[in-house]
């Protein structure tokens, strides 16, 4: 780091880039950045900080900055162009990440699904018990001194990741995802088998994956799962409607008993994954049990209110495997309640991909509403649209507008799951001051 500079994010409200800005913020560094006028729920904690967020304009380029760009911007943005016309240093996010670990123990969380999740419950168990910098997905960051871990979120779109060189690596699962970069199947696989030559220590990767199990490495790959298959075993699984239990075996010795306030066979997966790591790093079992205990989960991640009787979920789902994952968690969590999706399709690319799966995954909910699809600056238009998935829904499968969610109130007691990576939000705010006034003229 270089305390004579000004760390200027060019999208400094994305959520990597907000979370490593708290993180420099946190070590002492002078942070700004420039983004959009439109509020975003990362700027909250940027605010907070005393973070300042400019609006963009090349006038925020000036000698002794050093700038951070954002992974979502090309070179021709007119403050990037400008700080390379001018010759200041020019980091992108990941890059910037690659240097932003070293001298901790790093663990990177990878994944086509999960990798949020999973990053937010493994930085809540260490920071419980050593000085832990972290950055997640969903927009948080923490730096601390002397720090022991480093715990970030490892993208794989684009191959971002490979940018960084941990110690450790936690992989969840290789997923077909971002069809607009990805070739195909085996070409994500490149990418993760790449990411496993240059781990450090040990990898931790999801034993029921086969494409996990092909992966080879010159460090221990554990896996973690249900199976006599894998090197860390959850059995004696209980899930409730208050979380889930389970006692862990590593190479057949019982770790004994670990609880979550967490729901989805997915979560259980995820604190395996986290169990693991710490035990790798002789963290006591009794601490590692304790923080468990105590997560509440991630922004837009199965965050949930209620309101006037219905119980709304906030979630980021916007892949098959993750709509299936957050309705089995729906389920388990209220087995006696109608659950109703309203999806926001995310990219005409992924939508026409995958359009088979995502029927199928959205039809394990009781009734399926759709809105337009969210297009992204990587694709703003496509040969597809939310009718074409309609028609194969057979649980619905109705197209919502924000100006009309009366289709809604047609619930009562139940579960509505807004999901999606896009502006689903606006439709989910829209929902909740509908209930709210109805509520208020009713009583």
């Amino acid at each position: 780091m270089n305390s004579e500079t000004v760390y200027h994010f060019v999208g400094i409200k994305g959520t990597g880039m907000s979370a490593m800005a708290l993180i420099l913020h946190d070590r002492g560094e002078k942070v700004q950045g420039s983004d959009i006028e439109q509020y975003t729920f990362t700027q909250r904690g940027l605010e907070k900080a005393g973070i300042k967020i400019l609006p963009f304009d090349p006038a925020n380029i000036h000698e002794g900055l050093t700038v951070i760009a954002g992974n979502s911007f090309t070179d021709d943005h007119p403050e990037i162009k400008k700080a390379r016309e001018m010759g200041l240093t020019v980091y992108r996010y990941h890059e910037f990440l690659g240097k932003m670990i070293k001298g901790k123990t790093s663990i990177g969380v990878s994944g086509a699904h999960g990798k949020t999740s999973t990053t937010g419950l493994l930085s809540h168990v260490l920071s419980g018990i050593a000085p832990t910098d972290f950055l997640i997905g969903d927009g948080s960051g923490q730096g601390v001194p002397n720090a022991r871990f480093f715990v970030y979120e490892a993208d794989e779109y684009r191959r971002h990741f490979l940018a960084t060189e941990p110690d450790y690596a936690i992989m969840t699962n290789i997923d077909f995802d971002h069809p607009d970069y990805y070739k195909s199947i085996d070409d994500v696989q490149d990418a993760f088998q790449t990411f496993a030559n240059q781990t450090k220590k040990g990898i931790f990767a999801w034993g029921d994956d086969k494409r996990l199990r092909q992966l080879k490495a010159k460090v221990p790959i554990y896996y973690y799962g249900l199976k006599d298959t894998d090197d860390f075993q959850a059995f004696d699984v209980k899930r409730t409607t208050k979380g889930s239990s389970f006692h862990v075996k590593f190479k057949g010795q019982d770790l004994g008993e670990f609880s979550v306030p967490l729901f989805g066979e997915h979560n259980i997966f995820n604190s395996l994954a986290v169990i693991a790591v710490a035990y790798s790093e002789d963290v006591d079992l009794d601490e590692i049990r304790k923080e468990l205990k105590t997560f509440d989960g991630v922004k837009r991640r199965f965050s949930e209110r209620k309101i006037s009787g219905m119980t709304i979920i906030d979630d980021y789902a916007h892949h098959p495997t993750e709509i299936k994952a957050t309705i089995d968690a729906a389920r388990q969590e209220y087995p006696n309640k109608k659950i109703a999706v309203v999806f926001q399709p995310h990219t005409f690319s992924r939508t026409i991909a995958l359009m088979d799966d995502f029927a199928k995954s959205l039809n394990l909910a009781d009734e399926v509403f759709l809105t337009s699809i969210y297009s992204s600056p990587r694709e703003s238009s496509g040969k597809v649209s939310s009718e074409d998935l309609s028609k194969k829904i057979t649980k619905g499968g109705r197209i919502l507008s924000a100006d009309n969610m009366s289709p809604l109130l047609d619930y009562d007691n139940d579960v509505i799951i807004f999901m999606g990576a896009g502006d689903i939000q606006k439709y989910e705010k829209t929902y909740e001051d509908l209930l709210s006034h109805l509520s208020k003229n009713n009583n």
